[in-house]
């Protein structure tokens, strides 16, 4: 939209008064550090895209230290598809053989990584890409609940390199690849890396990307959104079925930040454009926030 179309929506006072709302959280949250997990229909969708990659380069130009920490299925799925490998899941979670392991490596620490930084380079950020392996980062063992061939489970995590690059102003962008005791690597899931790196690096918020509005009480109204949930209150809100299914992994990622000292954790919309900014630096925020 150029700058005419704009102003006929947007007046002088109106700027003004999203600035002025804005400013208080910019002042609570310059220097402090904050974790994005990115992933879902924000990845695919172009539009998504390019409001994430400003929404985090606004953060980081106003002094706040992002970490944008990713995801990539639908890029793994489709480069599977063109060598004939058939995309297998087994409890939501992709069964990862040597050759797709491969696969995984190649694309999210590679194709997908680089693509991430270069997309916040042209929106004026200055960032970096990472993996799990690199300084030792992540360290996992086997994935033990099921055989899921390559899949780990986080053993540990040393985020030097992490903090180092947000020292330099610069973004830094993690693929979620581990390295094992023996010389394997292993496919880590997001949330949980995510989840895990902001409570080694003692982030202020934790924001998980997700494709549904955040938690509900009613999973087929999206109107029943649970604005903010008490840690305590989550065992009982299992018992409820109001957390289940594919939810819980991710309320558990936040729960267990939360215990581990994120001050909040935050599920929301991936789907609406700048989510993040809203979340951020809104008095209303948006989704689900755990406490």
């Amino acid at each position: 939209m150029g700058k005419e179309g704009v102003s006929m929506n947007i007046t002088t006072a109106d700027r003004a008064q999203v600035l002025t709302q804005a400013l208080p959280y910019i002042k609570e949250f310059a220097g402090k550090t904050v974790v994005i997990k990115y992933g879902g229909n924000a990845m695919v969708s172009e539009e998504l895209k390019s409001a994430v990659m400003e929404d985090i380069v606004l953060l980081s130009t106003v002094g706040i230290q992002v970490v944008l920490v990713h995801g990539g299925g639908p890029e793994i799925n489709a480069m599977l598809k063109k060598i004939g490998k058939e995309s297998r899941f087994i409890g939501g979670l992709r069964y990862t053989d040597r050759e797709t392991m491969d696969v995984v490596e190649m694309v999210l620490a590679g194709k997908v990584n680089k693509s991430l930084v270069q997309q916040l380079e042209a929106h004026g950020g200055r960032a970096i890409g990472l993996c799990g392996l690199d300084g030792g980062m992540i360290k996992a063992v086997k994935h033990t609940a099921a055989d899921l061939g390559f899949v780990g489970d986080i053993t540990q995590v040393d985020v030097t390199l992490i903090r180092n690059s947000l020292e330099h102003g610069t973004i830094p962008v993690v693929a979620t690849i581990a390295a094992g005791e023996t010389g394997d690597t292993y496919n880590i899931n997001a949330d949980t890396a995510a989840s895990q790196i902001a409570a080694a690096l003692g982030a202020e918020k934790l924001v998980l990307m997700t494709d549904v509005r955040g938690l509900l009480r009613d999973k087929d109204d999206e109107e029943s959104l649970i604005s903010v949930v008490q840690v305590s209150e989550v065992n009982h809100l299992k018992k409820q079925g109001i957390i289940s299914g594919g939810m819980i992994p991710k309320i558990e990622c936040c729960v267990e930040a939360v215990r581990r000292g994120v001050k909040r954790t935050h599920i929301i919309d991936g789907r609406i454009p700048h989510s993040i900014l809203i979340e951020m630096l809104t008095d209303g925020g948006i989704g689900t926030m755990f406490l």
